[in-house]
């Protein structure tokens, strides 16, 4: 048999409404009135109703999360931050996978999902500025990633340039001076724009050249790219003695053809990935790489919509989400006489 608010309210001898201002959670109950009120609710096993909850509301209790590439590391991790934090406020998350294709970023942005979604968050990556002005839904959303839409809607994202400035002075700070990037992209692609900016920006500050030749263009972001674009600079006659790649993936496909080269990482060529992803830290080298805070971005993203839904947002904002360099083997070698560290 169902458990139910009054039956709670019986046996904690309080009333039904401070038992529904304890399930939901409100500020103003007092500890010792939470506590017991919560033994009632342990001892009798209550579990509240989230669906009737959110219709009482008028909503769904569902946040739509729109990722060009599940299969990428970085945005199944992405995704997971996003999933835990909704729980934490009772949604659940609905997943579309875009492809990175203007037309389904578009059909998403627009709506198809509205009667059945609370709010969208959406990392975009073909979607044009005017895309994004001329919606008509009233979906609240919240736009993740590098691309700048100067537009009225709540925008997380690290800052790329700053991010990729660290990753090429960690290099340089370790005797580098032929550094490579790889993952420029032959089409727009914003974010491969602004870390080849960082590349440059760093290497042109510690008066070394930016050498286009070490520029290497992909038409994609996963491990075969990064692998034809190190063949390619090494097929090419260069040897540089570091390597950027635009992101993890990219980076272990790089370091595959060098251990096929008989190049050693990082004794002969240093490499640095971007992302952070948990493949990276478990290789038979584990991968130095720009560390985005993704629990942060998914917390971030899921408290703007919510706050949006409840009209307890600012004006709309571009948040700024943390980023640190995570330093492992493939840049400073194996640790003598120590165990292997994954961190």
């Amino acid at each position: 048999m169902r458990v139910s608010l009054k039956d709670v309210a019986a046996h904690a001898g309080v009333s039904i409404k401070t038992v529904s201002n304890v399930v939901n959670n409100y500020q103003h109950v007092t500890p010792a009135m939470r506590e017991r009120v919560q033994r009632s609710i342990d001892a009798l096993g209550y579990q509240p109703n989230l669906a009737a909850r959110h219709l009482r509301k008028g909503r769904t209790g569902i946040i739509a999360l729109a990722l060009p590439e599940l299969g990428n590391p970085y945005f199944a991790e992405l995704a997971a931050s996003v999933i835990d934090a909704a729980a934490q406020h009772d949604y659940i998350v609905l997943l579309d996978h875009t492809g990175g294709l203007r037309e389904q970023e578009l059909l998403v942005s627009q709506g198809f999902r509205a009667r059945v979604i609370d709010g969208l968050i959406l990392s975009p990556i073909e979607l044009e500025t005017e895309d994004l002005r001329d919606r008509a839904q009233d979906v609240p959303l919240v736009l993740l990633g590098e691309r700048d839409y100067d537009l009225p809607y709540d925008h997380i994202a690290i800052d790329n340039v700053a991010a990729a400035r660290a990753a090429v002075r960690h290099l340089i700070d370790l005797g580098r001076r032929e550094v490579a990037f790889i993952g420029a992209r032959r089409r727009r692609s914003e974010p491969a724009q602004l870390r080849v900016r960082g590349w440059r920006e760093e290497l042109t500050a510690a008066g070394l050249a930016a050498d286009e030749g070490l520029v290497a263009a992909t038409d994609g972001w996963g491990h075969a790219d990064g692998a034809v674009a190190m063949t390619h600079i090494l097929d090419s006659g260069r040897r540089p003695d570091a390597v950027f790649a635009y992101n993890d993936p990219m980076a272990i496909g790089a370091m595959r053809v060098l251990h096929e080269r008989g190049l050693r990482v990082p004794e002969d060529i240093a490499v640095v990935g971007f992302d952070d992803v948990i493949e990276g830290r478990f290789g038979a080298v584990t991968l130095t790489s720009v560390s985005p805070d993704k629990a942060a971005i998914g917390r971030l993203a899921v408290e703007s919509v919510l706050a949006r839904l409840n009209d307890r947002a600012p004006e709309h904002r571009r948040i700024w989400a943390d980023y640190q360099l995570a330093e492992r083997e493939s840049t400073l070698g194996r640790p003598t006489g120590t165990g292997r560290g994954t961190a």
